[in-house]
């Protein structure tokens, strides 16, 4: 980092010549058609953190290249939106409620200036959902449980994201052909156990007994769990799985799970995969700890894992680069934590602070505030001084020290305490919240041509529709293709949903010779007489309405056997 300091001074230099050379001059997007779309998301932030990132960089970043617009967050009941409603906001274009996954929103709590755009609770297609049935490839990548709100809008319907094992469900059988982040535990029951390639032993998490992990080997994938096994694979499908929960942070990986490929290697990986498709692909790329680090206030966390994913946007950037064919589309979901470059600290000093006010209490971090309050055995006054002072390089007040402990005794975290008061008494950092912001985030993009740039400020939902016509594909197309009401083709005794076992519900439907039956989030028919058949996308139940939605061909197919009359 000493480095850094002397590169400091040119940055603003750089960043100007990186633009104009990176880009060139936008104009109004105009549906233009792409072979490719990659989207990236670094979930939870805004360009205070893109300006402290380059400062301790110390050169420019990619992103600072691709500045092209705007975007307003909010979801249908509040004006601070929730990861889920935001992710299914921009992967299918519809405002939703808080905790919602790719269904229509609840209808007794809208914002004055929401209008639903689907019925309550009901299915909506995604963007992924729509280039899969144009026959292009598709592929998801996270740091997080590859469950987590943003890569499951794309790919599963559920009416709370809480809802991992339904969430893995609705995505194995989605037929995606690069999964690669973390999760594990939601493919095999709870009862199981899987063994690592590198020793490890990972636990089920399952409740409804199905091993889903069985299913994607019968589905032809190969399935990795280490950086090492994801780097000799060579084409899809493929899920790589590198922690039975959430993948370390960019900062700890090395240090406590080396096994694990870090987000540009997923995002190099992916690319490599996808591109093999001559009809093109989509690819969703989550930073999805960036807004971790914005609940934890830890700015240590936030700086080093965008940084990481800024060498993600350059994967992207470079390959959109050589095919010349390629949008490449970055923004945030939200802003989190609210992170300044400035505190109430300062005072009227503001002016006077200087790179090594910024510089000084950052150089000896050596791990994220959750890695280290797992470092803390003894939290006391003289426990807490020590393990920063090992791991943060700080020499605290034992005053500080027991604001850390104070904290912890009002039922707050260990490694939020450790990261916000280490803010607030050392720090030039400010934190607002350590919740969601509602103000509007950036938009990123690049094109080859550096023109047909989406510019101005957009609406979360109409970034669905802009990927999607990119792509030539249409969403609108696409729902009445793969979400039809069941009540609304057959009579009510003609089907039934069997909840005997709640977490994971029936669908049998009366035929003229015995009963075709599926699993609610699954895309197979499966017939009383062993016969069964695979449908062009999942059927789903809403429990909160009692309805079934099933693809088209699925009411082809039953047509076809004969439903009872």
């Amino acid at each position: 980092m000493k480095n850094n300091r002397k590169k400091a001074v040119i940055v603003l230099v750089m960043i100007s010549t990186l633009a104009s050379s990176l880009i060139g001059a936008g104009a109004r997007y105009n549906n233009r058609k792409y072979k490719n779309v990659i989207v990236l998301v670094p979930d939870g932030c805004n360009q205070n953190i893109q300006t402290a990132a380059r400062w301790y960089k110390g050169e420019p970043l990619t992103l600072d290249g691709m500045e092209s617009g705007s975007v307003s967050t909010y979801m249908s009941n509040s004006l601070i939106t929730g990861s889920a409603a935001a992710g299914t906001a921009f992967a299918t274009g519809h405002k939703t409620t808080v905790r919602f996954l790719g269904i229509g929103p609840r209808t007794d709590d809208l914002l004055p200036m929401v209008t639903p755009t689907a019925e309550p609770y009901s299915p909506v297609a995604s963007v992924m959902e729509a280039v899969k049935l144009n026959r292009k490839s598709v592929g998801l990548v996270a740091t997080s449980r590859i469950t987590h709100a943003t890569p499951a809008a794309y790919a599963s319907h559920v009416d709370d994201r809480g809802k991992d094992n339904e969430i893995m469900e609705n995505m194995v059988y989605q037929d995606i052909d690069v999964v690669l982040g973390g999760g594990f535990r939601h493919l095999i029951p709870s009862y199981d156990t899987y063994t690592t390639s590198f020793g490890a032993s990972w636990s089920g998490k399952r409740t409804d007994n199905r091993n889903l992990y069985n299913e994607l080997i019968q589905r032809g994938y190969t399935i990795v769990d280490s950086k090492e096994g994801m780097n000799a694979v060579t084409r899809g499908p493929v899920w790589g799985l590198f922690d039975d929960s959430h993948m370390d942070a960019e900062m700890d990986r090395e240090q406590f799970h080396p096994s694990q490929p870090s987000l540009s290697e997923m995002t190099e990986k992916a690319i490599e995969i996808l591109s093999k498709d001559p009809h093109g692909f989509f690819l969703m790329v989550e930073g999805s700890q960036i807004d971790w680090a914005g609940h934890n206030n830890d700015p240590i966390y936030m700086i080093t894992d965008f940084l990481e994913f800024d060498d993600a946007v350059k994967v992207a950037v470079d390959y959109a680069a050589r095919d010349k064919q390629t949008l490449v589309l970055v923004f945030p979901d939200h802003n989190t934590g609210g992170m300044t470059m400035g505190n109430y600290g300062e005072g009227a000093g503001y002016t006077s602070i200087n790179y090594d006010d910024f510089m000084d209490p950052l150089e000896g971090m050596t791990m994220t505030s959750g890695a280290l309050s797992y470092m803390i055995d003894d939290v006391s006054v003289s426990g807490i001084k020590n393990a920063v002072g090992t791991y943060w390089g700080l020499d605290i007040t034992d005053e500080s020290a027991q604001k850390i402990i104070d904290l912890t005794e009002e039922d707050v975290s260990l490694n939020y305490a450790l990261a916000h008061v280490i803010s607030e008494d050392y720090t030039v950092f400010g934190w607002t919240t350590f919740g969601h912001n509602g103000g509007d985030v950036p938009l990123w993009s690049y094109t080859y041509s550096g023109h047909n740039r989406p510019i101005g400020h957009y609406d979360n939902t109409e970034l669905a529709h802009l990927v999607a016509d990119a792509l030539g594909a249409s969403l609108e197309d696409t729902q009445d293709d793969l979400f039809i009401k069941l009540s609304d083709v057959l009579e009510s005794d003609q089907w039934s949903v069997d909840t005997s076992n709640p977490e994971d519900p029936i669908i049998n439907i009366e035929l003229q010779e015995g009963v075709a039956s599926i699993n609610a989030g699954s895309d197979v028919v499966t017939r009383s007489t062993g016969y069964y058949t695979h449908l062009s996308g999942i059927v789903v139940y809403a429990p909160m309405t009692g309805e079934v939605y099933i693809p088209e061909d699925c009411c082809n197919y039953l047509n076809a056997i004969g439903i009872a009359e």
